[in-house]
């Protein structure tokens, strides 16, 4: 396995200093954003797509510094029913091409949300009982069999039709694929392009244990993002872990993203890291950091370092 970065907490630099900024830190691949949630601060599929010659020179910097391109990054809700999952749709399906047109196998986005019945305009997380209430059984299959599985075969033709090998879909809140059970939901239903991005920092405030999650997931295990959560002493104790407050508020959350090795030490990191490569996964470890306790450059520096004792080679 080998560390690459996830360039969006480098966007106020620019392309050429992020790229200097990664070899500097000892990187050798970069996880850049397409578009969606995104600004795209570094490689923006529409833009790449309209100029080849600003395609062309981007990749010869990328090349000249002997960096490779991890994966292409859109995460997005695709199956919003407003201009929002309009505009998302379009900016992840740009991303495909551009990633089949510069020959990146792998793509790492989001399931996406849809809302809980038709004419509804608001998506919805139905994350409580399907079977109580008496219409709760209706809403959930509208959201898998109408919404998501018909998308996820047409994304899986497109994959087919430019040479992408790989969707991974991480396993983020407020999306239909959120653990290894719902991934396993779509992936039965439209083959085995679609995996998942497994992102321990999310599974961790879910009260889930990523370790245990690599070992169900197997080689449905497509991409890996190394990032860390804390919980809180005391905090979460009180008022449990779904937690509402800004991600800026860190003193009163139940739980924090933080640096690698911040909420868990490096023994777990390597024992995770293990079991993944166990599972079969020998690819990119991405460093995702949204550290709010400290300096982003202190939070990006003790995530390399961590993890490049601790990942396996």
């Amino acid at each position: 396995m080998r560390l690459s970065i996830c360039t969006d907490v480098m966007g106020d630099l620019s392309f050429t200093e992020m790229l200097d900024k990664c070899v500097a830190l000892g990187v050798e691949g970069i996880e850049m954003t397409g578009g969606g949630w995104s600004s795209a601060p570094h490689f923006r599929a529409d833009e790449l797509l309209a100029d080849k010659g600003l395609l062309r020179s981007r990749l010869k910097e990328i090349e000249a510094r002997g960096l490779e391109i991890a994966a292409l990054n859109c995460s997005g809700n695709p199956l919003d029913p407003g201009a929002l999952g309009e505009r998302h749709r379009k900016e992840i399906e740009q991303t495909i091409r551009l990633a089949g047109e510069i020959g990146v196998k792998k793509i790492v986005t989001m399931s996406g949300l849809p809302p809980a019945a038709p004419g509804d305009m608001v998506p919805n997380w139905l994350v409580y009982t399907k079977s109580w209430p008496d219409e709760m059984p209706e809403r959930d299959r509208y959201q898998w069999e109408d919404c998501a599985f018909p998308y996820w075969h047409g994304l899986v033709r497109l994959a087919e039709e430019v040479g992408v090998e790989k969707y991974a879909l991480e396993n983020f809140s407020a999306m239909l694929v959120w653990n290894p059970e719902t991934l396993f939901r779509l992936r039965d239903e439209v083959g085995s392009k679609v995996g998942m991005n497994l992102d321990p920092s999310h599974l961790f405030w879910k009260g889930a244990c990523p370790i245990a999650g690599a070992r169900a997931l197997g080689e449905a295990i497509h991409h890996c993002h190394g990032k860390d959560t804390r919980i809180e002493r005391g905090l979460a104790d009180v008022n449990g872990l779904l937690e509402l407050k800004e991600v800026t508020d860190v003193a009163n959350r139940a739980w924090n993203y933080v640096a690698v090795g911040a909420g868990h030490d490096l023994q777990w990191w390597k024992e995770f890291f293990s079991v993944v490569r166990m599972a079969g996964y020998n690819d990119w470890i991405s460093l995702e950091m949204e550290d709010f306790t400290m300096s982003t450059e202190a939070g990006i520096q003790s995530s390399v370092e961590a993890l490049q004792q601790t990942i396996s080679r």
